[in-house]
């Protein structure tokens, strides 16, 4: 069995419990998936399947490459590719459906996504810098302050925190908890908040 699924992000809710306990949960539409590649130690030096996305409007250009992987594998297009690693004889073929019923409520899993884009961000917002004082004539506020030496090393080390690019960065979130399962409309609902925005995907893996 494949110890994964690719989800598609639809947006957050609550979920109500009997005593009145509110959940807050990221719902996901689980697969359906599709085996798209075995690789083997033999092959490829690991273990692992390819897990092609099965979305309701298939791709419309396919290059030449593409379209002998999929034709080798007998399956249909896929836009979205994601690679889940597996054990040695588990069964998992070329081919086969990979559901949402392999989870069960209460299941930990570790949920893996690109974080939301944030634009060219300053140190406080980027890496959460204190600042100066907000007093009169400070003058001093939102500034990042020294940066290096200046008669040595003479230059700014590199991996110094600076302002720059935020967010877009792989992102793995561990110890999520599964609380509800739709299994007829492949929907998994995840306690918290999950990386991206949404109508990205992400890869749903179970904890070991």
């Amino acid at each position: 069995m494949v110890n994964g699924i690719i989800g598609k992000k639809l947006g957050m809710t609550q979920i109500f419990a009997p005593d009145g306990t509110v959940t807050p949960v990221t719902v996901v539409k689980a697969g359906p998936c599709v085996v798209v590649q075995r690789k083997t130690v033999s092959t490829d030096g690991y273990e692992a399947v390819q897990l092609g996305f099965v979305d309701e409007s298939s791709p419309k250009k396919v290059n030449k490459p593409m379209k002998g992987h999929f034709e080798k594998a007998g399956v249909p297009p896929t836009r979205i590719l994601r690679e889940v690693r597996v054990q040695d004889g588990d069964g998992a073929n070329v081919g086969d459906k990979v559901l949402v019923d392999q989870f069960t409520e209460n299941d930990l899993i570790e949920v893996i996504g690109t974080s939301k884009g944030r634009g060219f961000a300053g140190f406080i917002k980027r890496h959460g810098f204190g600042g100066g004082r907000d007093t009169h004539g400070s003058m001093f506020h939102r500034a990042p302050g020294s940066i290096g030496a200046s008669a040595y090393p003479s230059r700014v080390i590199k991996g110094t925190r600076m302002a720059g690019h935020m967010g877009v960065e792989r992102k793995t979130i561990k110890n999520l908890k599964i609380v509800r399962i739709n299994a007829e409309e492949n929907l998994l609902m995840i306690r918290g908040a999950l990386p991206g925005p949404t109508g990205s995907f992400v890869l749903i893996k179970k904890v070991k």
